[in-house]
């Protein structure tokens, strides 16, 4: 399979080509990915310069912070992105891959404040909020 993916929202408004290498997949647990996903947001990263956004008139981004936003379809409510405001990669999250997408999970983060309806128990390495190597807050 080459290094590039294609993926979309549900209505296939928004659509998207990434190039090269992908992070793997992290499963966030933090209150915000669970109350916008309904659950957990599990996402891969990649350099703004190896994505491009076809439909941008139909995203809609959301600051959900000071130093992050979130970017979904307007028409059919498809969480796409995580973006934050100081690096020049942005987070796609994996259910928007067409298959096969070849993904892989790495890990879980934030599970200090994972729901208390479900346990956690595939065996991926969890962490309490997030390691240096996965920057998604300021802490």
């Amino acid at each position: 399979m080459s290094n590039e993916r294609r993926g979309a929202c549900l209505c296939g408004k928004v659509r998207f080509t990434t190039r090269g290498e992908l992070r793997s997949v992290v499963y966030c647990h933090c209150s915000q990915c669970r109350r916008q996903t309904g659950h957990v947001l599990a996402a891969t990263n990649v350099s703004m310069a190896d994505i491009a956004i076809e439909g941008e008139e139909a995203l809609v981004w959301y600051a959900a912070s000071d130093f992050a936003r979130r970017g979904f379809c307007g028409t059919c409510g498809s969480v796409m992105f995580w973006k934050h405001n100081d690096l020049d990669e942005i987070s796609v999250t994996a259910g928007t891959f067409d298959t096969p997408s070849e993904l892989v999970a790495e890990s879980h983060i934030f599970v200090a404040d994972k729901g208390d309806y479900y346990e956690i128990t595939d065996g991926l390495p969890q962490f309490e909020q997030s390691p240096p190597t996965i920057k998604v807050a300021d802490s």
